[in-house]
């Protein structure tokens, strides 16, 4: 595709809601499903394949994401994204029909597929169908319309599952689907291309689902077999090894699935970076937060749940807001050097919590994490569209996912892994340190599986209740202790993802100015020839005015 798409006003309002539809469909579909799993696992008996159910969704649609990407630039966006949406619907329905957990594994993979191809469109749609400037906000609107399917996700699923069952977790997905498809069938318009599929990057794409399968397999395993067991690293060489193939094939490719001169571009190659290494801070946050409030702070499953919810308004104001001053600021890039250190912020008091701390200390180190992400995540995606060549929008904007998705998965087994080796340590070092009697500590597991009775409030009152009386204030502080062995097991986690973001703080310092206007046409050439992304300020003043396109 290589213009943008100029339509009446009424048919832009309907295509965007069809294309807010299709992103809420892929975002509330990862949150919702997480509070459904206990009861899932319940039923169909599959308690030690519990993670596969997301393993499987992830490692398809981070596979597909890229792949998807470039098919859209090649072939339009409308077939891709319509089509995303009724595979999604579909692999839905099967999933809730699902009988046992290996079909719920195979479908929830099979709707990671579509779910990849969902999230390459959306936001080159936005690309497609706005100006540079217009585009900016809406940026910050879709990413608020992601934050809030976080916020509701998880109370959806609840409410879902306990009244109507679990499987209409899935079938709520179907009607959501049909309305967004109705609307982006009847007024997104089709851009015809001469691309054929010849044009088709086969080796490409084949070599990237070979390379990255086993790596994603063996980053989501560490936490079973250890990151120097041949379990995880077989896999992971394998997997680099193709790789490195793949990078040897992009390279001699006309039209490569991920095309590698696009790291020349600095903006494209400081915005992957940053993606990727922000992942650390979302995923880590999400993911272990959790453990602070039901393990450090005793709080219940369901309130924890819920108090999840300071960092998604964060991220959905900031998000908003960014948008608006994007087109308002000459050097809109050090937004993201600010939202670097706000989550560096966040970060670093997340890892200060101890079992004194309260839970407004947590909710205020969310809200800092929150706008932090809220700032880069619609920022990079918006500069990168502006710095490169329009043919390239697709590849662009599912790139920066894809090094996200990654990122995470990373991220995820980095952290899974300091859990799993540190946590029994450091609680016993912290019982050790009562200097009780063995007798006292006798009716308690001391270790990484002592965590586990923590999260289980009415068993560790049953385990009190037992106790003769003046028992009981030992056991009372073997508690206090556990949680302090977790606590210092998460400090260690949280700063670690602390020094990440702070890597990604000083990355952000080299992004260039991209002019937002970069990618308007000008009169009498063709959208993606001009000048390179400009970078001096003489320069950038000049680009501007003279409205030049970017070109990579």
């Amino acid at each position: 595709m290589t213009e943008m798409l100029e339509m009446p006003r009424r048919r832009l309002i309907l295509v965007t809601v069809g294309v807010m539809l299709a992103l809420l469909l892929a975002a509330l579909d990862q949150t919702i499903v997480g509070t459904a799993m206990p009861r899932i696992i319940a039923e169909l008996n599959g308690f030690d394949r519990y993670a596969w159910v997301t393993t499987a969704y992830l490692l398809t649609s981070t596979i597909t994401v890229p792949i998807a990407g470039k098919l859209g630039d090649l072939f339009g966006r409308k077939p891709f994204i319509i089509a995303g949406m009724a595979g999604f619907m579909a692999m839905s329905w099967l999933c809730g029909l699902s009988q046992n957990m290996t079909e719920l594994i195979l479908f929830r993979g099979a709707q990671g597929l579509f779910g990849g191809v969902l999230f390459a469109s959306v936001f080159t749609v936005l690309a497609d169908i706005f100006t540079p400037q217009t585009r900016a906000r809406m940026q910050g609107v879709f990413g608020g319309v992601f934050g809030l399917a976080s916020i509701i996700g998880p109370t959806a699923g609840g409410f879902i599952t306990d009244n109507w069952g679990w499987r209409w977790v899935f079938y709520v997905n179907l009607p959501v689907g049909v309305l967004g498809i109705a609307l982006l069938a009847m007024f997104l318009p089709f851009v015809r291309t001469k691309a054929s599929w010849r044009n088709i990057d086969f080796a490409g794409a084949g070599l990237l689902a070979l390379g990255l399968t086993p790596i994603l397999i063996a980053l989501s395993s560490t936490t079973t077999y250890g990151w120097t067991s041949w379990q995880t690293l077989v896999p992971l060489i394998g997997g680099i090894v193709v790789l490195l193939i793949f990078i040897w094939v992009e390279l001699r490719e006309k039209e490569p699935i991920v095309p590698i001169h696009l790291f020349r571009n600095r903006a494209y190659a400081v915005s992957i970076l940053i993606g990727f290494i922000m992942s650390f801070g979302m995923f880590g946050t999400i993911i272990f937060v959790p453990l602070i409030y039901q393990g450090v702070l005793g709080i219940s499953a369901t309130n924890s749940g819920a108090l999840i919810t300071p960092l998604m308004f964060g991220l959905i104001g900031a998000s908003v807001l960014t948008g608006q001053l994007m087109v308002r600021i000459k050097r809109y890039q050090y937004l993201g050097t600010v939202g670097a250190a706000v989550t560096a912020v966040g970060m670093y008091l997340l890892s200060e919590i101890t079992v004194h701390s309260t839970q407004l200390q947590v909710t205020a180190s969310l809200v800092f994490v929150g706008i932090g992400l809220g700032v880069t995540m619609p920022l990079y995606i918006q500069a990168v569209q502006s710095a490169v060549d329009r043919k390239f929008l697709g590849v662009v904007t599912s790139n920066i996912q894809f090094f996200r998705n990654v990122g995470g998965t990373i991220a995820t087994a980095i952290f899974g892994s300091i859990l799993a080796s540190r946590l029994g340590p450091n609680i016993q070092s912290q019982v050790a340190a009562l200097n009780l009697p063995a007798s006292a500590t006798s009716a308690f597991k001391i270790g990484g599986q002592s965590a586990q009775q923590i999260f289980n409030p009415a068993t560790l009152a049953a385990t009190r209740a037992a106790l003769p009386a003046a028992a009981q204030p030992v056991f009372d502080q073997v508690i206090v202790a556990v949680k302090a062995g977790l606590a210092l097991t998460l400090h260690e986690m949280f700063l670690i993802g602390t020094v990440a973001i702070l890597i990604s703080l000083v990355v952000s310092i080299f992004m260039p100015t991209v002019p937002l206007l970069a990618a308007k046409k000008r009169p009498g050439t063709q959208l993606g020839e001009g000048s390179p992304v400009p970078q001096s300020e003489d320069e950038v003043e000049e680009e501007t005015r003279e409205l030049e396109p970017a070109k990579a």
